[in-house]
C-alpha cells in the first residue's frame, strides 16, 4: 500500500464512522501483568450516619488500580474486616491472606458543604503506614481526588508517577438522517468518564493535540470545506483559527513550551513540515524535499522533530534536527512505518507499524534502534503516550467498527475503551494536571 493510497484509506475510514456521542467510554482490560501486586482498597467512612456517601471513593481506586494491569484489588466480599482508623487493623488476618498493601479512608461532610478526604496507605507486613494526606474537595471534586489518591498509591508502590488524574480527548461521528453526520470533539477523564462535546461540526474533525499546561487543543477542522487548524480554549470554548492556507493544513502538533506549533501545509505544492510560531503568526518551513513529509512530532527537549515521509520509496520514520535542518532517517524494519510521537522521556518513539497487510502498534527504542511490535491487531493508527510514558493509547478496528485502545509501553498490559454503540478515534491523551 503506498503512502498516498494508504492516507486515503485512513481518511475514508474517518469519514465512514459512526458513534454516539452520548455515551462514556466503557474500559476492559484483555490482559494484565501476571503476579500483579495484591492491594486491598477498603470501604471509605462516612461522617453522615444513615446517609449514603456522595461517592464510591473505593471503587474508583480500586478501577484505576486495576486498569493499570499492575495491581490485583481483592474484592470487598473477601474482605476478612473493614477497618477505616490504623488501629482497626487486624495485620494477622491481613498477613493470612498474603495481602500486601491496605488503603483505607474516611470522607467527611464540613458546614460549609464542602469535604475532607483522609486516607492512609499501609503496608501489612512492616505494619506501618507508607503514605497519608487528607485533601479538602468540593462536591464536584470528589472523582478527581479519588484520581489523586489513585496517583499516590501507584507512585508509591511502583516509583512511576500516576497517570490517572488526566484527561483524554478524542473524535467521535455521529450518523444523522438522509447520510448526514455530526462530528464531535470531546475530552473526558482518563477512565472515560465525565465526557464533554467541546465541538460539533457536519464536517470531519482530526488530530486533536493538547497543550503542554492542558489548557487548550489543536485540532484540524474542515468546516470551511477545505483543512484548517484551530486552537481551542478547554474551559471557555474560545477559538482562534491558526492555519488555512491553500491545500492542506494538517497533523498540528505542540511545542513542549507551548510557544509553537508543528504542522503539515501544502501551500507550496508538496507536503512540508513547518513550524508556526503562536506569537508572531510566522512560518519557519523545516523540511524541503518533493516527496510528502507529515505528521511531526516534538522531542521533549524541543531540539528535534520526528515525522514521517515517503522520501525513501515508502512511508518511514525520520528525525530532524531543527538547527541543522538535516534528517536522519530512523527506521527500517517493515515496508511501512508511520506517526510517530516521542515518549516523555524521548528514548523511545511509538509509531504505526506496517508488514504483511497489518498495520500495528509498535515502539522503537532510539538508543538501540530495537523495534518492538506490542499490538497484534489487522489495522491501529494514532498512537498517544500517556504523560507518565508507562501506557500507549490508540484506534483500533474490530468487528463491529473502531474503537480505542490502550497497551503498555512493554506490551504486557491490553486494554480496550469501547462505546456501548458507536465508534471513537483519534485519541490524545492529555498532560499532568498543573499543581
Amino acid at each position: 500500500m503506498s503512502f498516498v493510497k494508504n492516507a486515503l484509506f485512513c481518511f475514508l475510514l474517518i469519514m465512514l464512522s459512526s458513534v454516539c456521542a452520548e455515551d462514556e467510554l466503557e474500559i476492559v482490560i484483555d490482559k494484565g501483568i501476571e503476579n500483579s501486586l495484591p492491594i486491598a482498597v477498603l470501604p471509605f467512612g462516612w461522617s453522615q450516619a444513615g446517609n449514603l456517601p456522595p461517592i464510591d471513593m473505593m471503587a474508583i481506586i480500586a478501577n484505576d488500580l486495576a486498569r493499570s494491569g499492575r495491581f490485583a484489588p481483592m474484592s470487598e466480599a473477601d474482605m476478612p474486616q473493614k477497618p477505616t482508623q490504623m488501629q482497626q487493623v487486624n495485620f494477622k488476618d491481613w498477613r493470612l491472606l498474603g495481602m500486601e498493601n491496605l488503603l483505607m479512608g474516611n470522607i467527611r461532610l464540613n458546614a460549609d458543604g464542602n469535604y475532607d478526604i483522609e486516607f492512609r496507605l499501609i503496608d501489612v507486613y512492616k505494619g506501618k503506614q507508607l503514605s497519608g494526606f487528607r485533601i479538602p474537595a468540593t462536591a464536584a471534586q470528589l472523582r478527581r481526588t479519588a484520581h489523586q489518591i489513585s496517583d499516590i498509591v501507584f507512585e508509591k508502590l511502583t516509583g512511576i508517577r500516576g497517570a490517572f488524574n488526566t484527561r483524554i480527548a478524542y473524535i467521535t461521528v455521529r450518523r444523522l438522517e438522509e447520510r448526514k453526520k455530526l462530528y464531535s470533539l470531546q475530552i473526558a477523564d482518563a477512565d472515560g468518564y465525565n465526557p464533554q462535546i467541546l465541538l460539533e461540526s457536519p464536517e470531519p474533525l482530526l488530530s486533536p493535540a493538547w497543550s503542554p499546561d492542558g489548557s487548550r487543543l489543536a485540532y484540524v477542522s474542515f468546516e470551511s470545506r477545505n483543512s484548517a487548524i484551530y486552537i481551542q480554549d478547554v474551559l471557555s470554548g474560545k477559538r482562534e483559527k491558526v492555519a488555512s492556507n491553500p491545500g492542506i493544513n494538517s497533523a498540528p502538533a505542540w511545542s513542549p513550551d507551548g510557544s509553537r506549533l508543528a504542522l503539515t501545509l501544502s501551500k507550496g505544492g508538496d507536503p512540508e513540515i513547518f513550524v508556526l510560531h503562536l506569537s508572531s503568526g510566522t512560518l519557519q518551513q523545516i523540511t524541503r524535499n518533493r516527496a510528502i513529509d507529515t505528521e511531526p512530532s516534538w522531542s521533549p527537549d524541543g531540539k528535534k522533530l520526528a515525522f514521517t515521509s515517503d522520501r525513501g520509496g515508502g512511508p518511514q520514520i525520520y528525525e530532524i534536527k531543527l538547527q541543522d535542518k538535516r534528517p536522519t532517517r530512523l527506521t527500517f524494519d517493515g515496508v511501512y512505518n508511520a506517526r510517530p510521537r516521542y515518549s516523555p522521556d524521548g528514548k523511545s518513539l511509538v509509531m504505526i507499524h506496517g508488514e504483511n497487510k497489518r498495520y500495528r502498534i509498535a515502539i522503537l527504542d532510539l538508543a538501540g534502534g530495537y523495534l518492538n511490535v506490542l499490538t497484534e491487531s489487522r489495522l491501529d493508527e494514532s498512537p498517544s503516550f500517556s504523560p507518565n510514558g508507562s501506557m500507549i493509547m490508540y484506534a483500533t478496528t474490530v468487528y463491529r467498527g473502531t474503537e480505542l485502545a490502550a497497551v503498555s509501553a512493554d506490551g504486557s498490559v491490553h486494554q480496550r475503551l469501547a462505546l456501548q454503540e458507536g465508534e471513537v478515534r483519534e485519541p490524545a491523551w492529555g498532560p499532568f494536571p498543573r499543581q
